[in-house]
C-alpha cells in the first residue's frame, strides 16, 4: 500500500455510531478518500447501512471479512468490547494501520493482540458532528512519518489536530474529550440564570451558546491572550468587574480542577 497516495487507500471501519459517523461525515465532505474505497462494519446493521445509504460506502459482513480487504484499519468500538475485537481482527491482520479513537485503551493493549502493529491513538470529541473538531493523536514506536501525517490530514477532515505523546492523552481526554459536556453544562446555566431574571429560555439559551462560540473564537484569533480579552470587555467599576469579582470570591477553579482531575482519573481506568 502506498499511503502516500489517498486516492488508492482502503479504509476498513469498524464500529459505526456517533463519533465514527462525525469523522466518516468530514472525509467524506472534504473528499479525502474515494467513498468506494471504505468499508464499514458494525454488529449494528441500522447503523452499518445508514452510512452505507449516506455516503455510499462499502459494507463487510464480518470484521474478518474487513480485515482483508482494507489498508487502514479505524478502530471505533466501545473500549469494554476491544479485546473481542482485537482477537478477531488478530486473524488476518497484514500489519495494517489502526486508527483508534477508543479512549482509555493504551497502545500496550493492542500490541498484547496484535505484535508490533502500527498504532495511532485518536482523542476526538464530538463537535466534530458540526465540523468543529478537536483530536490529539500519538501513536506506537513503529508507525512511519508518512502514515502519521495521514492520521493527522484525516482527521483534519472534521476540526483541528494536534499531535502528543501518550502520556498526555488521558489529560486530554478529560479536557477536550469530555469538554463538550461541561460547556454544554455552563451555557446551560448562565442561561437559566438568565431565565431566572426574565429572559425566556429559548432566548437565553441562543445568547449564551452564541456568546460562548464568539468569545472561543475571539481567543484562538488574538494568540490565546486570555487574560488580555478579559481586561479588553471589562470596564472599571462596570458591569463586567462586578461579575468578574464574584468569579473571583468563588471557588469555580476549585470545582474545574476537580471537575478535570476526576475524569482524567476514570480515563486511566478505562485503560
Amino acid at each position: 500500500m502506498d499511503i502516500k497516495d489517498v486516492n488508492t487507500v482502503k479504509l476498513g471501519v469498524i464500529g459505526c455510531g456517533k463519533m465514527a459517523s462525525a469523522i466518516l461525515g468530514g472525509v467524506y465532505k472534504n473528499k479525502f478518500l474515494d467513498s468506494s474505497n471504505v468499508i464499514v462494519f458494525d454488529i449494528n446493521n441500522e447503523a452499518k447501512y445508514k452510512l452505507v445509504d449516506l455516503y455510499g460506502f462499502k459494507c463487510a459482513n464480518s470484521i474478518e471479512e474487513l480485515v482483508l480487504n482494507c489498508d487502514v484499519i479505524l478502530l471505533a468500538v466501545k473500549p469494554f468490547v476491544v479485546s473481542d475485537v482485537l482477537d478477531k481482527i488478530k486473524t488476518d491482520y497484514k500489519n495494517q494501520l489502526i486508527l483508534s479513537i477508543l479512549a482509555g485503551v493504551k497502545i500496550e493493549k493492542y500490541l498484547s493482540f496484535l505484535k508490533n502493529a502500527k498504532i495511532v491513538r485518536i482523542m476526538p470529541n464530538t463537535p466534530a458532528l458540526v465540523n468543529e473538531g478537536m483530536s490529539a493523536l500519538c501513536h506506537s514506536s513503529n508507525v512511519s512519518n508518512i502514515e502519521f501525517e495521514f492520521a493527522y490530514s484525516f482527521m483534519k477532515n472534521c476540526g483541528k489536530v494536534i499531535k502528543t505523546t501518550e502520556d498526555k492523552i488521558d489529560i486530554i481526554t478529560a479536557l477536550s474529550g469530555s469538554g463538550p459536556a461541561f460547556y454544554f453544562r455552563i451555557i446551560d446555566l448562565m442561561a437559566k440564570s438568565a431565565k431566572k431574571l426574565g429572559l425566556s429560555y429559548e432566548e437565553a439559551i441562543l445568547l449564551s451558546s452564541q456568546t460562548a462560540l464568539g468569545s472561543a473564537k475571539m481567543i484562538m484569533e488574538n494568540n490565546f491572550d486570555v487574560e488580555q480579552l478579559i481586561v479588553n470587555v471589562t470596564t472599571p467599576k462596570g458591569c463586567t468587574e462586578v461579575g468578574n469579582n464574584v468569579l473571583n470570591n468563588s471557588n469555580i477553579d476549585l470545582i474545574l480542577d476537580e471537575t478535570i482531575e476526576k475524569t482524567m482519573q476514570r480515563a486511566i481506568e478505562l485503560g
